[in-house]
């Protein structure tokens, strides 16, 4: 019988992998739960996906590129005018708006690698993504300044099912950005 030919499906389990680790959590992740997510046959997802760790590599990387991607877009780090504490907590807003789905899939997918090494170096390449973004608008060590800031606040209303607040965010972002 010959191969069907499936250009989106990788993408596909990768996109189901994110949806069962929102849903249930990374221990609930497997092959077998990501191909039925995905609709493909479990031999599909260790076709793709030898391990475990290369799922959640792939996972991690496409949530990456979705907060990357709208940084880029924000238009605060293009403008040399523009407020950048002021878009970069607009920004943080957006991310935790709408229920903190979203956030918790990606800090769960980002605190993975504590446990798992295979991940260690695309949560690296996050912090390096988001700070070489930052540069265009600071010098290197206040962007990685930022993003620890950054990633505190989100920690802490994550962790605390507190609310966001902007202004706050805004004022502390600025102490760093001078």
């Amino acid at each position: 019988m010959a191969r069907r030919y499936d250009p989106g499906r990788r993408d596909r389990i990768i996109d189901a992998a994110i949806r069962v680790v929102g849903a249930r959590g990374i221990a609930e992740l497997s092959h077998r739960s990501v191909a039925a997510e995905a609709d493909v046959p479990l031999g599909s997802t260790t076709y793709h996906f030898a391990s475990l760790d290369e799922l959640l590599t792939a996972a991690l990387r496409r949530s990456n590129e979705n907060f990357a991607g709208a940084m880029r877009d924000g238009g605060a780090l293009e403008d040399p005018e523009s407020d950048l504490a002021g878009e970069l907590a607009r920004l943080l807003g957006w991310y935790l708006s709408g229920g903190h789905g979203r956030a918790e899939l990606e800090y769960e997918l980002y605190l993975a690698a504590l446990r798992r090494p295979a991940l260690r170096p695309v949560a690296a390449e996050w912090t390096d993504d988001t700070a070489a973004l930052l540069s265009r608008r600071t010098d290197p060590a206040t962007a990685r300044a930022l993003i620890a800031l950054m990633d505190g606040i989100c920690l802490q209303v994550l962790l605390t099912g507190g609310t966001y607040d902007e202004a706050y965010a805004r004022e502390m972002l600025g102490r760093i950005t001078g």
